[in-house]
């Protein structure tokens, strides 16, 4: 078990490695890793709050018997 776990924190390291050197230039400071280290999660949390809203989105539109449609002017792309 010690051969995965050290495999997962090679692959942590690399990933808070990239997010500073993706970051750090935008927040125009130097990130430690504890700073990429939330800047990390933040985005991965994004991201996934993202892919469940379209989730949701998705199974909603799936079980409508009628498409809805919308009277407000907007046009939507996602079809």
């Amino acid at each position: 078990m010690k051969r995965l776990d050290a495999a997962n924190d090679n692959y942590l390291g690399r990933q808070i490695a990239h997010t500073r050197e993706i970051w750090q230039p935008r927040m125009g400071r130097d990130l430690n890793d504890e700073d990429a280290r939330q800047i990390l999660h933040s985005v991965t949390g994004f991201f996934g709050v993202l892919a469940e809203w379209r989730r949701a989105e998705l199974l909603a539109a799936n079980d409508s018997a009628a498409p809805v449609e919308s009277n407000d002017g907007e046009v939507r792309h996602d079809r």
